[in-house]
Formats: C-alpha cells, sequence, structure tokens
C-alpha cells in the first residue's frame, strides 16, 4: 500500500467537541507518517436512533450509506472518544450500528474488518475520559477491527487547546500525533499482507 486512508472522527455531536480537537491533532500526526485524512462528524450524516423495523421497512438512511462508504473507502479510523456516564457516547455508538448493518452483496461486517483503529479521549475532568475507552475497544474488537493498544486521554481538556483549536503544550500534542502516527504505520504494514 503506498498511502493509507484514514478517517478521522468523534463521538460527539457538539459543535466544539474537545474529542473533535484532540482526533484532529492525532490525525496531524497520522499524515505526518504519510497516510491520507478525511475528517468528518457525526452530526452531518443526520443518523436515527437504530430501529430493526425501520430498517426493514425502509432500508438504510441516506447519511447512513454515506458513512458506510466513508469507512469502507479508508483503511484505518481515529476516533475522539468522549465518555458519558464512564462509557461510549450514544452517538458513537449508534454510529457503529449504522455502518455494521449489511447491504446486499457486502460481506459480513465488511466496513470494519481489519480496520486498523487509534483511540483518544478528551474530557474536562481530572481521568480525560479513559473510562470509556475499554467500552470503545470491546466493541470494535469483537466485529473486526484491529485496535491499537496506543491510546491518549486528556485531562483538563478545557484549558488543553489554543484559539485555532490545537494543544497549547507540546507533549500532549506529541502523544496525540504519536496514536495517529501509529494508526498509519499499522494500516500501511496490513495493507502489504493483505494486498
Amino acid at each position: 500500500m503506498s498511502q493509507p486512508k484514514l478517517l478521522v472522527l468523534s463521538g460527539s455531536l457538539r459543535a466544539g467537541s474537545y474529542n473533535h480537537l484532540l482526533a484532529a491533532a492525532a490525525g496531524r500526526g497520522a499524515v505526518d507518517a504519510g497516510a491520507s485524512v478525511t475528517g468528518i462528524r457525526l452530526v452531518d450524516f443526520d443518523l436515527p436512533l437504530y430501529n430493526e423495523d425501520e430498517e426493514k421497512s425502509r432500508g438504510l438512511p441516506d447519511g447512513a450509506k454515506r458513512l458506510k462508504d466513508l469507512f469502507k473507502a479508508h483503511h484505518g479510523l481515529i476516533i475522539g472518544c468522549p465518555e458519558y456516564n464512564s462509557a461510549i457516547s450514544a452517538a458513537l455508538k449508534n454510529a457503529i450500528d449504522w455502518v455494521s448493518r449489511p447491504r446486499e452483496g457486502e460481506a459480513p461486517l465488511e466496513c470494519f474488518d481489519s480496520k486498523v483503529v487509534g483511540l483518544v479521549a478528551a474530557s474536562p475532568g481530572a481521568l480525560g475520559g479513559i473510562r470509556g475507552l475499554p467500552t470503545v475497544r470491546h466493541v470494535l474488537s469483537n466485529i473486526r477491527s484491529i485496535v491499537l493498544p496506543d491510546q491518549f486521554a486528556l485531562s483538563m481538556a478545557h484549558e488543553a487547546f489554543d484559539e485555532q483549536g490545537h494543544l497549547k503544550n507540546d507533549k500532549q500534542r506529541q502523544m496525540a500525533e504519536a496514536v495517529g502516527r501509529r494508526v498509519a504505520e499499522v494500516a500501511a504494514a496490513v495493507g502489504k499482507v493483505t494486498a
């Protein structure tokens, strides 16, 4: 694989999301490692709560189809994971559920199979959202994604970013970028093996 393609997103729908900013910081590390990066916001896909009855009667909503196409077109994911009550956000879980639904002609879990995933989390609290990361890791690992052990949880996130949305602290910036860089490296290596 000459250049891995990575999708960068967060599980927050909030316009000023710290998790979105942190995922973008990790994405810059991936770009430095030679990856092509596409940043998206889940709010732009207008996903209803997953309901199998609705899926059977109407099929996948347009937003879910567009999101599935993006997942299929990329080799890996960098995900900013907000911690909601010590677990995964409803928005992120809902997106995963929609993307996991097969369309005719697709292999089961095709959009997640062998995708290399790096996780970051940001929170105004002292733990940086780290309690939610095991849940995200568990969900994605069980649907055939390769979730890397490399992760970064940013505490006191409300003080961490400048007006341009960049991390003010060099060490924190380097730690976030290291996650993205690792995703790019492993995605490139997996691509060579599976090509």
